[in-house]
């Protein structure tokens, strides 16, 4: 069995693309345990069985090497419900993130959430009615709700630096982010709302800029 115990970079890196793109790479596909694991053993895109010993939480664009040969990195997509704001008769949508925002740190559910512009997504922890019959009687007039399939690490503690894409199948359409490395979320200030008990979290970022701005407890 190979084992990857020597991170090299990322993909968004030239050099590291290039060293890829030139070689025979290993191609791995992460769940949401695996990549916050220090070591995992794991089967290759090819069949080959891999052991993965890196001291770092793994990201989507990720590359490590075994000594002899590279392994590429990519994130298993989760489950996602999708809660969209942009019926809601509220032009800046201040008030239902703020009201949102209050709602998820003084309730008892704790449930990660990430805000990005119209949008909360919440990953999936219960079934989809029991969500829904915890979320729709909060909604104002016009929100709708949906699923989505996401990358873990839009709900991480960082934002989930990397690139995004979603794949809706609330409406057939997609949502693709490739400028390299922003994360999802929301505010006017650009805020970051976490909380230190580890259980849950409120992501949210400058859809403008991308800039994560520090944490509001």
């Amino acid at each position: 069995m190979l084992v990857a115990e020597t991170f090299v970079g990322r993909l968004d890196d030239d050099a590291v693309a290039e060293r890829v793109e030139s070689g025979d790479p290993l191609r791995i596909e992460v769940d949401e345990t695996e990549r916050r694991r220090s070591r995992f053993r794991t089967t290759a895109e090819d069949g080959t069985d891999l052991g993965v010993v890196v001291g770092r939480e793994l990201r989507d664009g990720d590359v490590l090497t075994t000594g002899d040969r590279l392994v590429v990195v990519s994130l298993e997509a989760v489950d996602a419900m999708v809660v969209d704001f942009g019926g809601v008769a509220d032009p800046d949508h201040a008030a239902v993130t703020t009201a949102l925002e209050l709602g998820h740190a003084v309730g008892n559910r704790h449930w990660d959430l990430a805000v990005e512009g119209e949008r909360a997504y919440l990953p999936l922890a219960d079934t989809r009615e029991r969500m829904e019959d915890t979320v729709k009687p909060h909604l104002p007039d016009g929100a709708t709700v949906g699923y989505d399939e996401v990358a873990p690490t839009l709900f991480d503690e960082d934002g989930g630096a990397t690139d995004q894409s979603h794949s809706h199948d609330d409406g057939g359409h997609s949502h693709d982010h490739g400028d390299g490395g922003h994360s999802h979320g929301h505010g006017a200030d650009g805020h970051t709302h976490s909380h230190a008990d580890g259980g849950h979290g409120v992501r949210t970022l400058d859809p403008k800029s991308g800039a994560d701005g520090g944490d509001r407890s």
